[in-house]
């Protein structure tokens, strides 16, 4: 692995970070962190969830104490050190005294979703030889209740308070049960250091079966010590968690962002809007699904204006859009242009940033103020991780002056190996590796390192690095190589500032008739400007063109029916009274005038994104209603596409598609 420490990549930016953050250097397990939590920031609000009914709130010298009363009840149970603890619930203060307590207790936690798949979640307890199971609630018990008993099970523990089932061979109690044992019991010492395992995460992954990504202490520790040189919180900032609490993503930023002294709200689709305005946070970690959620909402908003004031605003955000554009060129921070422009590129952009400078600050003032007071209008960074951030949600959430840090990582690297920094924000990249991480480019065939500004594969070595999927070495070798590089699977290149450029997944190429290697992410990302396309997946495997899947805004392409004096009829939908008009003519979704529609935003959005090529054009397509989601298994629980799934699932009509 490294034969150097983090501290030896640290530039000064970084350094003055980490030495202002709380010091975790001397801890050797993740749950050492709430003892210096306690006496840091006691009082201090540490969880709250505003939605539970009664509301629950935790200060730091309480979380503290719940955290170690579970983990001394666990101890009670039986729960032996190293034992694995499967741990089946979503987002709520208890998800987090049970994580830790288990840890505390010196066990392993096995973590997923209750609402994961039945099948999945016994594959998982199976797979990982758990001995005790601590689930949501009565709900998630039952799913799974009549296959326990061939299971190696001893213990199940339900976080709610409901009352558990008698069983004569399985030991069940609720979270009051297990408190109040524990309050009874003196936690027994376990010998933690960072080489132990804390947690098995199961990869549910857009293909195959999961696999249980093995990670230990160090690497957890990683995370919360390194991000610190990243963004610098303060005890007290408010943090909004509405990603799943499981996922390494979110538990990463949510280790983190408590180690500093944050309070976290807990909060869900439902309220996330009516939240931000409320708690109005200064820090927020989400998927870019959420963020082209809430620009849709904006354009919504901006749509529904008058006439000649949606001029005003699409006026506006085309002169901001040419006034950062200039402003990245002077900051040395545009990919479209070289990192060091010449003195003469500065200087022209330098006249234009001067010139659309007054037209910008009066947009500010007419429009973006009111767009940031949507998110609570105190937010200093959102994080976004867990996919690519489209180039048209980077540039608009710059302009309107919402700074998003886009990061990068796997679950294997649990997660976070590269991030775009405060004051090197370079849009359109997964910004630098974290201290002490390494990246390297290599060609796919060959493995051969590539030089900066060649595309190939991403490698990665560092102390975040998985130790392996658990009881299955033949992927851990494919894996990660005998000099500790872990094959990501993605595509990139290095600018010469080291900042990663992510351009697809490897696997995910769609290979064409002609030879020519289409990346679907981008071009998905640039269709996903139009205001008629809410979601879309490419196609085409040995096809001489690439297809698409599309699912409609249906909202929005009903308002352009009605601008057109059609009535547009939609499967399973019920038509306006404006559209029940006799004297509209009705279209469906394959109507030639609706085809049309979409063939035009289609060919406008691919032809205006950077480094177009013919091959890109998008051929035939398919407007499907229903939406991709995890709830019909079409998307993971982190909204990422399951490729694979959707081309089962829609696989005659690809294939028809084609056929034309």
């Amino acid at each position: 692995m490294l034969t150097e420490s983090p501290a030896s990549h640290l530039t000064e930016t970084e350094r003055a970070n980490l030495e202002r953050s709380v010091d975790y250097s001397s801890v050797q397990s993740l749950p050492e962190i709430w003892a210096v939590a306690r006496e840091r920031f006691g009082e201090i609000i540490a969880l709250k969830d505003p939605h539970a009914k009664p509301e629950v709130v935790f200060t730091y010298a309480q979380l503290y104490q719940q955290i170690q009363q579970f983990a001394a009840g666990l101890q009670a149970l039986g729960v032996q050190p190293e034992a694995r603890v499967a741990l089946f619930s979503d987002n709520s203060p208890r998800w987090m005294i049970a994580d830790q307590g288990i840890m505390t207790a010196g066990a392993v936690d096995v973590v997923r979703s209750s609402q994961a798949e039945r099948e999945e979640l016994l594959f998982i307890l199976a797979d990982s030889g758990s001995t005790t199971l601590v689930v949501e609630n009565l709900k998630t018990l039952k799913k799974l209740r009549d296959r326990l008993e061939n299971l190696p099970i001893q213990l199940v523990v339900l976080l709610s308070d409901e009352e558990p089932e008698a069983s004569t061979t399985i030991t069940m109690v609720n979270f009051s049960q297990v408190m109040a044992t524990g309050n009874l019991q003196s936690l027994q010492p376990v010998s933690q250091n960072e080489e132990k395992l804390a947690t098995l995460l199961y990869t549910s992954g857009t293909t195959g079966k999961p696999k249980g990504v093995m990670l230990s202490h160090g690497n957890l520790l990683y995370q919360v010590r390194m991000i610190c040189a990243v963004i610098q919180p303060h005890p007290g900032s408010m943090v909004l968690s509405i990603l799943p609490t499981w996922h390494a993503y979110e538990r990463a930023g949510e280790y983190f962002l408590l180690s500093q002294g944050c309070t976290q709200i807990y909060t869900n689709l439902r309220h996330v809007k009516q939240d931000l305005k409320e708690y109005k946070p200064n820090y927020m970690v989400a998927v870019p699904r959420l963020w082209e959620s809430i620009y849709e909402g904006i354009q919504k908003q901006f749509r529904e204006q008058p006439p000649n004031k949606q001029r005003l605003i699409n006026y506006l955000l085309g002169i901001s859009q040419r006034y950062i554009a200039a402003r990245r060129v002077v900051q040395g921070l545009s990919l479209e242009h070289p990192p060091n422009p010449s003195i003469i590129q500065r200087l022209n952009a330098s006249l234009v940033q001067a010139t659309l400078w007054p037209l910008h600050a009066l947009a500010e003032k007419l429009v973006y103020r009111q767009v940031r007071e949507a998110t609570g209008g105190q937010i200093k960074q959102v994080i976004s991780g867990g996919g690519s951030l489209a180039k048209h949600l980077d540039d608009f959430f710059e302009i309107v002056g919402v700074e998003i840090l886009v990061g990068y990582g796997l679950t294997e690297t649990s997660p976070v190996t590269n991030a775009r920094r405060p004051w090197r924000n370079l849009r359109g990249s997964a910004g630098q590796p974290l201290p002490g991480t390494e990246i390297l480019i290599v060609d796919p065939d060959t493995r051969a390192p590539l030089p900066l500004g060649e595309r190939g594969v991403v490698l990665i070595r560092g102390p975040q690095v998985m130790q392996g999927y658990y009881q299955n070495p033949e992927a851990t070798k494919k894996a990660i190589d005998s000099e500790g590089w872990f094959d990501s699977g993605d595509l990139g290149w290095l600018t010469p500032e080291n900042d990663l450029v992510l351009t697809g997944r490897a696997k995910d190429t769609i290979v064409l008739t002609n030879g020519e290697n289409i990346e679907p992410q981008p071009l998905e990302d640039a269709c996903l400007r139009s205001p008629y396309i809410d979601q879309i997946m490419l196609v085409g495997q040995d096809q001489r063109s690439v297809g698409a899947l599309i699912v409609p805004n249906t909202e929005a392409l009903q308002k352009w029916a009605a601008s057109q004096n059609l009535r547009l009829r939609l499967p399973h939908s019920k038509p306006s009274e404006k559209q029940n008009s006799a004297d509209l003519q009705e279209v469906d979704l394959d109507s030639k005038i609706v085809q049309d529609l979409f063939r035009q935003e289609l060919n406008r959005e691919v032809q205006n994104r950077p480094g177009y090529r013919a091959d890109d054009r998008i051929g035939p397509f398919k407007l499907i209603v229903e939406p991709f989601s995890a709830e019909n298994g079409m998307m993971t629980q982190t909204l990422k596409i399951r490729r694979p799934v959707v081309m089962e699932r829609y696989g005659d009509t690809i294939e028809g598609m084609f056929s034309k």
